[in-house]
């Protein structure tokens, strides 16, 4: 039964996840040093993911390939496969859908899962957690750890601050010792505290969760709106979110973001790739049939140490799935905010969607043959393959459509 009538949440996360998978395929590299990571000779040499052999040289995931190589000279470097981690991730899934129906994805690697009804059938929600752990490394011969709590925020953060630190790799988090537990750590150790929040902290003198926890909601909602109250909540353990496997079904907006091989310096350059940008983005809007009345574009310069660049975002005169209607819209917010300076990563996206079934009569704009030559085009590369048709401009030296149509999440397949 359910304790106090509360209810019983886990959040699985899996440990290592790309270099676990790895590992397993490859016996050999079981007692090595490996990183999971893109390709070193382009800006994508970055660690996706390091085994906890890795870890204890220093390597962390998201630092640059050769950082990691300096600090383990042995070094083990396995190229992704996306595709492979994609199916494990739903085996997974699977095997979590076999104790409760209420399973709903954070990440590739994360998922919640809320076990309240289940605890007649496989007992308590220990013993629950350690049948989840066994079944995951039967069967995919990957470790996972798992936090309970009574509602999702706490469950991750007994994984995050405390199951990823233990043996067993369990903790339950309980909200009536959160004294002895969560408030003892570090102010940026609660979910949802940055680095640019810690530091707002640390001036007010807020160095731990408790200090946080002890604070009037009141003045965290004046410095910081409904975040602040958020912050006080979530400190005290008070999530009301439900455990949703449809959470992610309810679409915001559709976007598609590109870290670029080099630095681009020209505008001809640049907008060789959003124009393909516009092409996926307004792809994925059809396929979904849907279009978009707000567009989005951004550019981050060269030099995180000196930020350059520009996020903008501009409100159609009708909404569009239309790639061209959508790229010249990008052009109008690039050619006004761009300031001439190196480029190393580009973004569109198209927001405020609404259902496509409905479409504006224009009596200068053919826009029936419009759909009809777009939906023909996504057609054949269903069928064929994304490269299998490309504009002219993505054959020059900028494009990069051919290259990410080898690529799942924009690693190799």
């Amino acid at each position: 039964m359910a304790h106090d009538n509360k209810r019983i949440i886990f959040l699985a996360d899996m440990q290592s996840f790309y270099a676990s998978i790895e590992k397993a395929a490859q016996p050999k590299l079981r007692d090595k040093p490996i990183v999971v990571a893109g390709d070193p000779e382009r800006r994508s040499g970055v660690v996706l993911a390091a085994c906890p052999i890795a870890k204890s040289y220093g390597v962390t995931t998201a630092e640059a390939l050769w950082q990691a190589q300096q600090k383990c000279r042995h070094l083990v470097v396995v190229r992704p496969r996306m595709e492979t981690y994609i199916r494990v991730a739903v085996q997974i899934t699977r095997i979590f859908e076999s104790f409760t129906d209420l399973v709903e994805p954070y990440s590739i690697d994360e998922q919640f899962l809320d076990v309240t009804g289940s605890v007649r059938l496989f007992g308590g929600p220990w013993k629950i957690a350690e049948e989840i752990q066994r079944r995951i490394r039967l069967e995919t011969g990957v470790h996972s750890r798992v936090g309970i709590g009574e509602n999702k925020v706490l469950a991750k953060m007994a994984c995050d601050n405390f199951a990823k630190k233990r043996e067993e790799g369990i903790f339950w988090l309980k909200r009536e010792e959160l004294a002895e537990t969560l408030w003892k750590l570090p102010i940026e150790k609660l979910f949802g505290v940055g680095s640019r929040m810690k530091r707002h902290f640390h001036r007010m003198g807020v160095y731990q969760i408790g200090q946080l926890a002890q604070l009037s909601p009141a003045v965290l909602t004046r410095r910081w709106g409904v975040n602040g109250e958020v912050l006080w909540r979530t400190a005290h353990g008070m999530d009301d979110s439900p455990v949703s496997p449809r959470t992610h079904d309810t679409q915001k907006g559709i976007g598609h973001h590109m870290t670029l091989p080099r630095d681009y310096h020209t505008a001809a350059d640049i907008k060789v790739v959003l124009l393909e940008l516009c092409e996926e983005v307004c792809r994925r809007a059809r396929s979904k049939e849907l279009m978009g009345w707000v567009v989005s574009v951004g550019c981050r310069g060269a030099d995180f140490d000196v930020p350059t660049g520009f996020g903008r975002q501009l409100k159609l005169p009708e909404p569009t799935n239309d790639a061209m209607t959508l790229y010249e819209a990008v052009c109008r917010l690039f050619d006004r905010h761009w300031q001439e300076t190196p480029v190393r990563s580009v973004g569109v996206s198209l927001e405020q969607l609404v259902p496509d079934n409905v479409v504006q009569l224009n009596l200068f704009t053919d826009t029936h043959k419009q759909r009809s030559l777009a939906r023909a085009v996504d057609d054949i590369r269903n069928r064929y393959g994304a490269d299998a048709i490309l504009r002219a401009a993505s054959m020059s030296g900028a494009g990069q459509a051919r290259e990410r149509a080898r690529k799942i999440g924009g690693h190799y397949k």
